[in-house]
Parts: structure tokens; C-alpha cells; sequence
């Protein structure tokens, strides 16, 4: 497959100026045109659904059909996940480690792709395939903040979007790094939210997490 440049890169640049990625877990795919309306009400862009559950490929395709919302596919393991991850429409790839094979596929399908690092090993990994933008994760139990410092310091072109633990209570430490792009998280987005369609709460939860990610 053939991806112009500005496709390849046109996730990175909504992530970064959005600034926050929401991270679904959805296993009911009836609530995810309600959820992509609360999250853009709220003011973002971007969205990540985790490939944790039976539904999640019916929820990417429903979720991008809202015209608004770019939908990437979370925790991807195997080629064939990336490869039911492209068909259900996703537009991006985020995987919780760096695997080499994921990588390959999402260069065949033209998928950007966002893969976990926790070491200074796995970026190296990451540079050496040509990706400079990672998800570091999972971000406090690594040592949060004080790590990203650390390892962007050797690393001075590598980009972050810190993942777990990171919260309304520490995004504003985390964007406050230059080296972090984004932070993805869950807050806005909780499982109980969506079990109780409470899409107010979304936005409302959403649209903070905006306002505090402005200053940063």
C-alpha cells in the first residue's frame, strides 16, 4: 500500500495538538456513536480503543464513522490485529511494547504505528525501524515524570505519550515535558462511564482535561 507523507503523519499532528488521547476499553459496540459524540463534545479529536475486547472492531468502525473523530486501535499484538485493526477503518496503531512483527505489518498496510517502549533498549529498537514517536508505558510505575527526563535526555528527537497512571491529577506534569507529545489515559473514559452511558460525565470529564492540558 502507498501512504502519502501527510496521511503517515496526519495522527501525530492531532494527537499533539490535542494533546490527550483517550483510551477505550468498550465491549458494546451500541455505545460507541455516543461516546464519539461525547468525546468531540468535550473537545478531542483522537481516540484510542483497546483491542481488549470481542467488540472492539465493530466500535473502531462505528466510532470513525463520526466525520470529527480520528479512531486508532490500542493494544495491538499480532499482524493480525493490525491487519483487523486497518479493516475496521483505524487511521493509527498503538501497542503496549515494541514488537517487531507489528511494526513490519503496519509499514505493509500504511498504518502509522505508536509502539510501547519501557527501556532505553526499546527506543533504540524504535529508532533503528525509523519511529521517533512512542507510547511509554506503563508510565508511573516506570517512574513517570523523572524517567521521560531521563531517557529524552540521551534520546533528543524521541517524542512520548506517557500511558498509565497518568490522570487529571499529573497530565499537566507530563505535558509541562518538552518530550511528551501527549499522554493517553482513561479517566475521562471510565469503565463504569461507559457501562452507565453517561455521556455528560464524558464530556464534562473531557472537556477539563482540555482546559488543563492548554497551559501545558
Amino acid at each position: 500500500m502507498v501512504t502519502s507523507v501527510t496521511a503517515v503523519h496526519e495522527p501525530e499532528r492531532i494527537i499533539g495538538a490535542d494533546r490527550i488521547l483517550p483510551v477505550v476499553v468498550l465491549g458494546d459496540a451500541t455505545r460507541a456513536a455516543p461516546l464519539a459524540d461525547a468525546l468531540t463534545a468535550g473537545g478531542l479529536r483522537s481516540v484510542e480503543v483497546t483491542l481488549r475486547t470481542d467488540a472492539a472492531a465493530d466500535v473502531i468502525r462505528a466510532m470513525s464513522r463520526h466525520p470529527d473523530l480520528l479512531v486508532g486501535a490500542g493494544t495491538v499484538l499480532t499482524p493480525d490485529q493490525v491487519d483487523a485493526a486497518v479493516e475496521a477503518r483505524a487511521r493509527f496503531v498503538v501497542s503496549p511494547g515494541f514488537g517487531p512483527a507489528v511494526v513490519r505489518r503496519c509499514r505493509e498496510r500504511g498504518v502509522p504505528v505508536f509502539p510501547g517502549v519501557s527501556s532505553a533498549t526499546e527506543i533504540q529498537m524504535a529508532l533503528d525501524a525509523g519511529i521517533e514517536t512512542v507510547k511509554f508505558f506503563p508510565a508511573e510505575q516506570l517512574g513517570g515524570v523523572a524517567m521521560i527526563k531521563a531517557l529524552a535526555a540521551p534520546f533528543r528527537s524521541v517524542r512520548f505519550i506517557p500511558t498509565g497512571g497518568v490522570n487529571a491529577g499529573n497530565l499537566a506534569d507530563y505535558l509541562a515535558l518538552p518530550a511528551v507529545v501527549a499522554v493517553g489515559g482513561t479517566w475521562m473514559v471510565a469503565p463504569d462511564l461507559l457501562a452507565a452511558g453517561d455521556w455528560d460525565e464524558v464530556t464534562r470529564r473531557t472537556a477539563a482535561a482540555v482546559a488543563a492540558a492548554r497551559p501545558a
